[in-house]
């Protein structure tokens, strides 16, 4: 059920420093009134028993003190009661042009807050003056905008590029299966070399969209039970998986593994491992070497350190590897899904983690993670 629109914030405050007015004139009114009889009484103090002459007759000093308090009283309260309407209205228009010249700040705010749309992010408020609490409300909300806008350009990036990448294995799937069906002679070997095709597009299809479900499910805070994990049991395991790989490229594999433990989920962990791991092989050179390197830091926290020799990385261009879709110089094009320093930025950041990377001289990268450790 919708609610109907109250009053406004400048005839609300209006009215009350309208109220506020009035109270303040009426206790004036009253001070006044009983100053003034008070006064008038006294005025001249006179022995007890003094009798005053008043035209023709003797009144006594005592009833003419009263009478007289009575009169100055009676015209105090007549006047006030003429001026108190008079200063309610006064108080009424002065508050309401006050209140107006206050709320104007607010209003811009408030207006450029209903002329966005996801359309029109680039629209800010950009109060300048001395008002205060507006300017810092207007500066946080640009503050907001700003944030907004990065995160929608994020998005849309993001869904621009996983569009990409899901129609390249699809269009690889229906070039596979057009030509193999407009070919009337196609033989069983055709038929098995066009199957294995379809079956690698599906497995990418298959690896690019569990990225995307684990990414966003990490950078939604959605993850398993918190437990204690050795960093370093996670290395050997995450070797044993691109052996093959590193062996066919005659990596040569160095190991620096001291135990490093941290709290948190021991599969997304597992999955940073994996992914800086593979990262350092398939980006890497023939011949070339990987190090894998896990300790407790200086700061007492865990560390783990995976560095790999391969193709020169400007210093300009490290951190955009982080972002979804961005692959290495050296990866074969349609090999994985460019979502791996992506997850493990996600993961890490859940964790409360940082995590670097920086170009080695000579060629290469080197990423390092630093968890919380567990005392």
């Amino acid at each position: 059920m919708a609610h109907g629109r109250g009053p406004g914030l400048r005839l609300r405050l209006t009215v009350l420093c309208t109220v506020l007015a009035a109270l303040v004139s009426a206790l004036l009114l009253w001070l006044g009134w009983l100053l003034v009889g008070g006064v008038v009484s006294a005025v001249p103090a006179l022995p007890p028993g003094t009798r005053v002459r008043v035209r023709e007759a003797w009144v006594p000093a005592e009833v003419l003190g009263r009478a007289l308090a009575d009169a100055a009283r009676a015209d105090v309260l007549r006047t006030g009661l003429l001026a108190f309407p008079l200063v309610v209205v006064a108080a009424a228009v002065v508050s309401w042009l006050v209140v107006g010249r206050v709320l104007r700040p607010l209003r811009t705010v408030t207006g450029t807050a209903r002329r966005l749309s996801a359309e029109s992010l680039d629209e800010r408020i950009s109060l300048v003056g001395r008002h205060g609490e507006v300017t810092e409300l207007a500066d946080s909300f640009d503050a907001m905008l700003d944030r907004l806008h990065d995160a929608f350009e994020m998005q849309r990036r993001f869904v621009a590029n996983a569009s990409h990448e899901l129609r390249t294995p699809l269009a690889v799937m229906r070039t596979e299966v057009d030509v193999t069906l407009a070919d009337p002679e196609a033989d069983v070997p055709e038929l098995r070399r066009m199957a294995e095709v379809v079956r690698g597009a599906t497995y990418r299809a298959d690896a690019l969209v569990e990225g995307l479900l684990l990414l966003a499910r990490t950078e939604a805070g959605v993850a398993g039970p918190t437990v204690e994990v050795d960093l370093a049991e996670l290395v050997r395991p995450a070797l044993a998986a691109v052996r093959a790989e590193a062996d066919e490229r005659r990596l040569r594999v160095r190991l620096k593994c001291v135990p490093a433990s941290t709290a948190g989920d021991p599969a997304l962990l597992e999955r940073v491992v994996g992914n800086l791991v593979e990262n350092a092989v398939r980006h890497n050179l023939e011949g070339g070497w990987l190090e894998v390197a896990t300790e407790v830091g200086p700061d007492g926290r865990a560390l783990l350190r995976v560095a790999s020799s391969g193709a020169s990385v400007p210093d300009a261009t490290v951190e955009e590897l982080f972002e979804p879709f961005r692959r290495g110089a050296r990866r074969a094009a349609g090999s994985g899904s460019g979502l791996g320093l992506s997850i493990v930025r996600a993961v890490v950041s859940a964790h409360r983690g940082t995590v670097v990377a920086e170009s080695v001289a000579g060629g290469g990268l080197a990423v390092t993670v630093r968890l919380p450790s567990v005392r």
